[in-house]
């Protein structure tokens, strides 16, 4: 290497994509229709919601758990890929206490794309009065240019959910 050859401007690395999967099966909702303000006006980040038609939630990328509250009713991921995913279970379900949760992953496990991680009792989800939206956040929108979301009105865990490209 000569003298100049330090002085090359280095040409930074092309972004590489990132994705986040579905992680229930259900009808797409979109972020401005869930049933609660605070992620339909995108507060927490960038996200959209399933109306689930099975009480499974499953990983929606491979990472670590980086929050799993004892009322159950939410998740957070640290991505290997660098997405920072909520999943949030429900409108108010916190009130639930974690009746009708189970959990099948905790804090600090990795976890892999397509594993469960809570089975929820829809019905008991549904007696309670709560929408049982399973709403997924990008909570590090911020660090990407475009955050594209899937196409199309239905969804199966492991489907494509959100394709993510950073600055």
């Amino acid at each position: 290497m000569g003298l100049l050859d330090l002085f090359k401007k280095k040409e930074a690395p092309a972004a590489q994509p990132a994705t986040v999967y579905a992680p229930a099966a259900g009808r797409l909702v979109a972020m401005q229709d869930i049933p609660d303000e605070v992620f339909a006006q995108g507060v927490l980040g960038r996200c959209c919601g399933i109306d689930p038609a099975a009480g499974e939630v499953y990983a929606p990328l491979d990472g670590t758990i980086t929050q799993a509250p004892d009322t159950l009713h939410a998740l957070g991921i640290r991505g290997d890929n660098g997405a920072e995913v909520l999943l949030h279970v429900g409108v108010d379900t916190v009130e639930m206490k974690g009746e009708g949760f189970t959990a099948h992953a905790a804090l600090g496990d990795r976890v892999q794309k397509g594993q469960l991680l809570l089975t929820v009792d829809l019905a008991r989800v549904a007696a309670a009065g709560h929408p049982a939206v399973v709403i997924t956040v990008v909570t590090n929108s911020d660090e990407y240019d475009t955050i594209e979301p899937a196409a199309g009105a239905q969804v199966q865990p492991g489907d494509e959910l959100f394709r993510l490209r950073r600055h």
